[in-house]
Order: structure tokens, then sequence, then C-alpha cells
């Protein structure tokens, strides 16, 4: 089982890179909870997810340092890099705590250096929403 957690944790990254979390990798009830965004729906995570991919034009990527997996619960420790669509480079560390149910995940839960994403992110998305 840990092994499709690694797997699906992968998976993950991928989409978020690519700015579509596809209904397959999520439970139908699935939350998340970020540092600096707080407890939202699937619907919510997923229009950030979304937005995310808008201000960074496609460059974001996730570069994943570590996976820990047992039964229903998974760890990864990732470093995300890309270039803002304002020309600015973007760096970040994470750890993403993930509950896993059915093969999907269930809960998503991100810590980050809040400072970086107050700083370069939180701008262009008021921006972005602005102009929406």
């Amino acid at each position: 089982m840990s092994q499709k957690n690694h797997q699906l944790v992968r998976d993950f990254f991928r989409a978020l890179a690519s700015g579509s979390l596809s209904e397959d990798l999520l439970t139908g009830d699935m939350t998340a909870w970020t540092l600096t965004g707080g407890e939202s729906d699937k619907a919510k995570f997923q229009g950030g997810v979304n937005l995310l991919a808008t201000i960074f034009g496609g460059t974001l990527s996730y570069h994943i340092d570590a996976i820990t997996a047992e039964q229903d619960r998974a760890v990864a420790e990732a470093r995300s890099t890309g270039t803002l669509v304002n020309g600015e480079a973007f760096t970040n560390s994470h750890v993403f705590c993930f509950r896993i149910r059915d093969g999907r995940i269930a809960h998503v839960a991100e810590y980050m250096d809040p400072r970086v994403v107050n700083a370069q992110l939180l701008p262009l998305m008021k921006t972005v929403m602005s102009s929406a």
C-alpha cells in the first residue's frame, strides 16, 4: 500500500504543477488546509490550484525531496520553483501532509514559508481575482 501512496503523492505534485487536480486523485469530500489560507473544501482548493497555474503561466514545478507513507497517511517534503507572470523568480519549501482513503486524497495540509507567499503570490492572486 505504501508504494501506491507514494505514487499518489507524485501524481498529486504533477497535477498541482499543471494547475489541474483531476477528480480521480481526490475523494468527493476532500478537504484541505494551508498555512496562509486555512480550511477549504475541494472546490475552493481546486480553484486555488487553477489560480496558481494562472500566475505562474505554466512554469511551476515541484521537486520532491522525500516521501514517507504508511497506512492511510503520507508526508512529502518538496520545493517549488517557477517564474511568476510579472517575471519574478519564485522558490519555496513545503511540507504536505496527506490523508488517503480508497486510493485517493481525502485531506491535504500544506506548510510553507508564508513570507514568500505573502510577498510574491498574494499580490498577484489579488490582481487576477479582481480582474476576473
